[in-house]
């Protein structure tokens, strides 16, 4: 592994704190590029999507950018203005730093961009999804489909490129996991829906050490689920938070239209579900720290 400076978009998330932690803590030089600048260790630089503003030092330095930027998919009900902000907000992120790395008077070599496994679509059956499975049709596939296209022009620059089509990052700090084990904690946690929906699920240190693994790995190059190494149902992964909480789980599923009642469209998140392949990532010597998902609930709730 070779020490390099490394700049992260959107790294005040979960994904990109943790991320910082674990390149910095194998010597990484890691800077932040956001929409306002940070006091911390961490060097930060401003940009301004929508005026189509970078501060051009953010690129002259680093030898890889990794992409996370992207409004939460899940944090707000969908309505139009919040779709048009999902999609524009990687669309236009991505175009703004290829447009800045065309000017050619920057050192970066290797761009990693996150995605997500909803680029499939809700493919809610036995059908294993392994990198070369077709984008699906619906409001996500659709998102993740114009994202990587863009990032696909970013390799047209002479640029290594590594898509990771990200699953349910499970994590202590926030997201699935912390929303479903309140639930059971409360002790009305239930599956969502028939409960029989796959969750392609990751801890988050996993997901993390894949893109540690695309920084060091100069072979690596285009797209890969970045998931654990099996599905399970929604019903497997609400029981095994309730055993690891050491709480009981009685209560019926919550049906599918009360969701939608509640959610909208966003609903189609919970319901539906994707049995995902992580097989291209094993077959190229990733080893996960967490491969059950006993293990990975049990290290985040223990």
């Amino acid at each position: 592994m070779n020490a390099q400076p490394i700049l992260i978009t959107g790294a005040s998330g979960l994904l990109g704190t943790r991320l910082t932690e674990m390149l910095t803590a194998k010597g990484h030089a890691v800077s932040h590029l956001g929409r306002s600048a940070r006091n911390g260790a961490v060097k930060s630089y401003v940009w301004d999507i929508n005026r189509r503003q970078i501060d051009p030092a953010a690129l002259t330095g680093a030898g890889t950018i990794i992409h996370l930027a992207g409004t939460n998919v899940g944090e707000k009900r969908w309505t139009a203005a919040r779709k048009h902000d999902i999609l524009e907000s990687r669309i236009q992120s991505t175009r703004l730093l290829y447009d800045e790395l065309k000017k050619g008077n920057h050192s970066v070599k290797t761009f990693i961009s996150a995605s997500a496994i909803g680029y499939y679509g809700f493919e809610d059956n036995d059908t294993l999804l392994t990198e070369e499975y077709p984008a699906g049709k619906d409001f996500l596939a659709d998102v993740t489909r114009q994202w990587e296209e863009e990032i696909d022009r970013i390799a047209t620059l002479g640029i290594r490129v590594v898509k990771l089509r990200i699953g349910i990052v499970l994590s202590n700090q926030g997201g699935a996991l912390v929303e479903l084990a309140r639930t059971v904690r409360w002790g009305v946690g239930s599956p969502l829906g028939s409960g029989d929906q796959h969750i392609s699920w990751i801890h988050i240190d996993d997901v993390c050490a894949m893109f540690v693994r695309a920084v060091d790995d100069e072979a690596m190059h285009g797209p890969y689920n970045a998931t654990g190494p099996y599905a399970v149902t929604n019903r497997e992964l609400t029981k095994a938070i309730a055993r690891a909480l050491h709480r009981p789980m009685f209560l019926p599923a919550v049906p599918a239209f009360v969701l939608r009642l509640v959610l909208g469209e966003m609903a189609d998140i919970v319901l539906r579900g994707s049995r995902v392949s992580s097989g291209k990532m094993q077959d190229e010597g990733f080893v996960f720290r967490f491969d059950t998902l006993e293990k990975a609930v049990g290290n985040l709730l223990g």
